[in-house]
């Protein structure tokens, strides 16, 4: 009889989990009762919102069987944490603190949601509890007196934030012993040093809401952490994370800055609330257009897993609703239209929870600070539940904004940024968007391997077209790849922007390994693509790659055609959904399609075109011009001559700049 209760008891038990793991795998977010009335885009309203967040958070509580359960969830192979037991404590806070996020806005609004039988409210207090008992595996050491900063102010800091949006669900019930423990601990870690990049929000959040609980804080620290946080605008909306610009300027330093001017700064230190709200201001005239027709975010920086976090600057336009000149119903578009690019894609989940990737799991995605609940910092998004229902963000009819009301077909469209020296390029004819901006990072400097790597040093990166990672044989999309003198294809990293002059972005950059090998580079957006005048001006022979955007294979295999115009030959590649044209106008030796395995974030087989050359000695005695034109068009349209041949005349000039007729529109000079 015993043995037959055990039998059952371990059978139930893999009954539970074969369950859990298999609706991971194979559900994925539907729309119920779509509104294509208020949201004719997207169908989205603020509900679906909410069954959005309770989609992810339902995931993540089906691990969760009792309250001592930690949020752990199934390591992802490769470069992620943990590697060992030292860092599960952290891997668990990490997870909690997180998914929270996704909780702390629908627990204002409904203290009593429980999840798998388990009260979330009562689940998230009693885990925050644990984090002070010593007897408790979620335990977290203080910070020793000299420590420094750690992933674990990271954390403290987002439950900070969460505990200052809804205090009354996450802070007030606890016992005064516990919260007296919360803060010595928080503190140790709020009150002490930083990184010099968005991680000072950790500090200040972690100051600010103790304080706002009469706590005794460190008050010169935070005001020097704020006002240190303050120099790092640039304009345009955008921050600089030291050194990069990418998301972090939207998800980190635009949403704190307004988050915690709204729920504390207006009330404590209004001057400097006024300086962050001022800078948020700014996003509505740039950021919006880095997404393309259909909403969709580039793939583009680090930590790209956060996928949906890039939207949360959107929905917190809702606190200066009166602002007449922000587009509420584009900015919902937009924001909706993420949420259904990864949230309807069958391979966001696995196992119940994000892959760490972009659409599923793509390791040469993944920095090695990342564990698998590292994917839940994009409930940031939900963060916009904030805002109140009546609010204009809400309530405003979806629309398309510019794609509609100022974009027209066969034409391009630049949003340059003096300050950050980003290039925002819209392409309505395929409704995409692009995206050029900083890249100046050594691998031997790069101890964490992203700055320097795929995540930043494209050419360019475009919603239609995810990168592709280069391979070990010189595949490589959207850049330059050099045969260096250890006999190895190197990517192209050190760029310098030089300036955005009629239309043409210039940058020079040089060989990492070899500073005498350097290129002037010059990029010309057009109608239906890219056209790329470069100058080799290198002292010496080299083998070199120029590869277009890479297409994944998806429901067919990928074609491959040639079509010739006089003297000039196009390659295209279609893959039922896209087609991309090489045409090697000026210096290349010959073009090659090359197959690849395991390097595309939508597909593990894809195909790129690459342009080769391999510079004599002899050639080496003048600077050598490349004309490239790098094209795209959706399946099923047709080529004219006039897009795979749009340039009349080309002239080089005797002071090294290129003189291009452009059929249509007239000439570029191309002044390096």
């Amino acid at each position: 009889m015993k043995l037959k209760s055990i039998t059952v008891g371990v059978l139930l038990v893999l009954l539970t989990h074969l369950s859990m793991f298999s609706q991971g795998t194979t559900d994925v977010f539907k729309i119920n009762n779509p509104d294509y009335k208020l949201s004719p885009y997207t169908g989205m309203t603020k509900q679906h919102w909410k069954d959005a967040a309770l989609y992810l958070l339902e995931g993540a509580f089906s691990y969760i069987q009792g309250l001592d359960d930690p949020m752990k969830f199934p390591k992802q192979p490769g470069k992620s944490y943990p590697h060992d037991e030292r860092r599960v404590p952290t891997e668990k806070l990490e997870g909690l603190c997180r998914t929270l996020f996704v909780a702390a806005p629908l627990l204002r609004n409904n203290p009593g949601l429980a999840i798998n039988n388990i009260k979330v409210a009562e689940y998230y207090r009693h885990q925050i509890a644990n984090l002070t008992d010593p007897e408790s595996e979620s335990y977290i050491v203080p910070r020793p007196k000299n420590g420094g900063p750690s992933q674990n102010l990271v954390e403290f800091g987002a439950l900070a934030l969460s505990m200052l949006i809804s205090p009354d669900v996450l802070w007030e019930p606890l016992s005064q012993q516990k919260k007296d423990e919360l803060a010595k601990t928080m503190l140790s870690y709020g009150d002490g040093p930083t990184v010099d990049s968005n991680w000072k929000f950790f500090n200040i959040f972690v100051l600010s809401f103790f304080k706002e609980q009469g706590y005794t804080v460190n008050e010169d620290l935070l005001v020097e952490y704020l006002e240190k946080s303050l120099t790092h605008y640039r304009g345009q909306g955008w921050y600089n994370d030291s050194p990069a610009y990418d998301y972090y300027s939207m998800w980190a330093f635009q949403m704190y800055g307004m988050i915690w001017s709204e729920y504390f700064g207006k009330q404590y230190y209004p001057e400097i609330a006024n300086k962050f709200i001022s800078n948020f201001k700014d996003l509505k005239y740039n950021y919006p257009y880095l997404f393309s027709e259909n909403g969709e975010m580039i793939m583009y920086g680090r930590s790209i897993s956060y996928r949906i976090g890039s939207i949360i600057p959107f929905p917190l336009m809702g606190f200066e609703e009166h602002d007449s000149e922000i587009n509420f119903g584009w900015m919902r578009r937009i924001s909706s239209g993420v949420i259904k690019q990864f949230f309807t894609h069958p391979d966001f989940m696995k196992d119940n929870v994000p892959t760490l990737g972009f659409y599923g799991a793509f390791e040469p995605a993944v920095q090695v600070y990342s564990c698998r609940g590292s994917v839940y910092w994009m409930g940031k998004a939900f963060l916009g539940l904030l805002v109140p229902d009546d609010n204009p963000f809400w309530t405003a009819t979806e629309n398309n904004g510019a794609w509609d009301e100022t974009f027209k077909k066969d034409e391009v469209y630049n949003n340059f940024q003096k300050a950050s020296e980003i290039l925002i390029t819209d392409y309505p004819n395929i409704g995409a968007s692009e995206i050029r901006a900083w890249c100046h990072e050594k691998v031997k400097d790069d101890w964490q391997k992203f700055r320097s790597t795929e995540n930043y040093n494209r050419l360019s990166y475009n919603s239609a077209f995810p990168w592709q990672a280069d391979g070990p044989n010189g595949e490589v999309a959207m850049n330059y790849v050099v045969r260096n003198s250890n006999s190895q294809w190197e990517a192209f990293r050190l760029y310098d922007f030089k300036k955005f002059e009629d239309g043409v972005y210039y940058r020079d950059v040089e060989l990492e390994t070899d500073e005498n090998v350097k290129f002037s580079l010059a990029d010309i957006p057009l109608a239906n693509g890219i056209l790329r005048v470069d100058r080799n001006d290198s002292d010496k022979p080299i083998t070199f790659r120029l590869g277009h955007y890479a297409l994944p294979q998806l429901d067919q295999e990928i074609k491959v055609t040639k079509k010739k115009i006089g003297s000039i030959e196009a390659t295209i590649m279609d893959n039922g959904k896209y087609q991309l044209a090489m045409v090697p106008i000026m210096g290349w030796d010959n073009v090659e399609v090359l197959a690849s395995e395991g390097l595309h974030p939508e597909s593990e087989h894809s195909k790129v075109i690459n342009v080769l050359k391999k510079v004599s000695v002899q050639d080496t005695l003048n600077s050598e011009i490349y004309i490239t034109l790098m094209l795209w068009k959706k399946t099923g349209e047709n080529w004219t001559k006039n897009q795979l041949t749009p340039i009349k005349n080309i002239k080089l000039l005797e002071n090294g700049d290129v003189n291009i007729e452009i059929k249509g529109s007239g000439y570029k000079t191309i002044k390096f």
